[in-house]
């Protein structure tokens, strides 16, 4: 959902309506620009994803700060995971400074005071997560806080909410975003877990934990591409397809079912889409990773009682499953 795009704002105006979509999408704090005399530019958008949302802004300069005064207003108790998009971001909080480059991440406790800032355009791609559905200690989300970058989760959690921003628009008719939301949080719950293990210790506990979480993640990203299977899957994450399949058994789930069930659901979206209407059902069908438009048929038809075609032409079918 947009919730401002300042290209449609009047320059007088943009100032007082940035910081009312900023403060309504966050907490209580004092927002400065960095040029106020000059036009800001803006764009802020917001998905609900069930258990969390996906808020991300590319703005220009300006700076947040949450002050201890802060604190007794009204704010919604939320856990922030931010990916820095673009530009160079400045961040404090529990007296520890971090430098966020383009590309990486940081973890703000929203229940306390924090110093945010970037010079010139930059932007920004954040999972809110309220506490209570992370269920762990506060003393251990605040530990976690300046050492995300130290676990090993790290890389993985940045690609995923990288790729969720990039495909925030697609995925948000895809039946299964609030399992997709359900899987970003367990993402976080590990990463924040893991960081705020000591050196040496947990980190196996939690990586093995995460396992199955992890995988499905990393199936998501590569739904489209066709030597998707098994052993490319199994080899990514450093164990054989014997365990592979046996950690998919235990979750009561089939891999091969579960990777064309996403690819079919992937599909019937672009199906629905006026803007794939020019596309050829075989197109499509190697879009998503199958080996022809017959077996695609076959599959497809099981799985919603019509055809590609039918599907494409009559939006409206009463038989559809």
């Amino acid at each position: 959902m947009l919730l401002l795009d300042t290209a449609t704002v009047p320059v007088a105006d943009r100032i007082e309506i940035f910081n009312a979509a900023m403060l309504d999408a966050s907490v209580p704090m004092t927002i400065t620009h960095e040029q106020p005399e000059q036009p800001i530019h803006a764009r802020m958008q917001l998905w609900n994803l069930g258990v969390g949302e996906l808020f991300t802004s590319d703005n220009s300069g300006f700076r947040l700060r949450r002050a201890r005064r802060h604190l007794s207003m009204d704010g919604r108790p939320y856990l922030a995971l931010a990916l820095q998009a673009t530009g160079l971001c400045q961040f404090e909080q529990f007296g520890h400074q971090q430098m966020v480059q383009r590309g990486h991440l940081m973890l703000n406790d929203l229940t306390a005071a924090y110093d945010v800032n970037w010079s010139g355009l930059g932007g920004s791609r954040c999972f809110q997560l309220p506490y209570d559905r992370l269920g762990l200690p506060v003393d251990l989300i605040r530990a976690a806080v300046p050492r995300i970058h130290t676990s090993p989760l790290y890389d993985l959690v940045r690609h995923h909410l990288n790729y969720l921003s990039s495909e925030a628009d697609r995925l948000l008719d895809d039946p299964g975003l609030t399992s997709l939301g359900n899987a970003t949080t367990e993402l976080l719950r590990a990463l924040v877990a893991s960081a705020a293990a000591e050196p040496g210790r947990r980190v196996q506990q939690v990586r093995h934990e995460t396992l199955l979480t992890r995988i499905l993640a990393y199936v998501r990203r590569h739904l489209t591409e066709a030597d998707l299977g098994p052993q490319r899957i199994a080899a990514a994450h450093n164990i054989s397809r014997r365990q592979l399949y046996t950690l998919f058994r235990q979750a009561d789930i089939s891999l091969e079912q579960w990777i064309i069930t996403q690819r079919l659901e992937g599909a019937r979206v672009d199906l629905s889409s006026p803007a794939s209407q020019h596309r050829t059902i075989a197109a499509i069908a190697r879009s998503w990773g199958f080996a022809g438009p017959s077996h695609f048929t076959t599959r497809f038809r099981a799985a919603y009682g019509l055809s590609p075609i039918e599907y494409q032409q009559y939006p409206d079918a009463p038989d559809r499953k």
